[in-house]
């Protein structure tokens, strides 16, 4: 997770195809530790990062339009950014990496 003024980059490893959706967890991966997002949708067509990018804004409290995929489009390891995150966000993103806020 590396914040600047106005942005905040979420390092995500996303498991498509799971029985029940759920954010939370960690996984080291290679944009360092990641936050786990399972989604019911299929890696088709770009159907599971958009279910991951809508978990995430979900579950940060956001809207869905201020969470952009900046990296991993192909990959189950992704790099979000979460434009104007609210005070407090960063404590809700590390409490949902470390499986405290399920």
């Amino acid at each position: 997770m590396v914040t600047m003024d106005d942005t905040l980059t979420v390092a995500v490893r996303v498991k498509p195809g799971v029985s029940r959706a759920r954010v939370g967890g960690r996984f080291d991966g290679p944009h360092g530790p990641a936050l786990v997002i399972a989604v019911t949708a299929p890696a088709v067509d770009g159907r599971a990062t958009e279910a991951a990018r809508r978990a995430l804004a979900d579950a940060l409290g956001v809207r869905p339009a201020a969470v952009s995929l900046r990296a991993g489009a192909a990959s189950r390891d992704k790099l979000f950014l979460v434009d104007r995150p609210a005070a407090g966000l960063a404590d809700v993103l590390r409490r949902l990496r470390d499986g405290s806020a399920e």
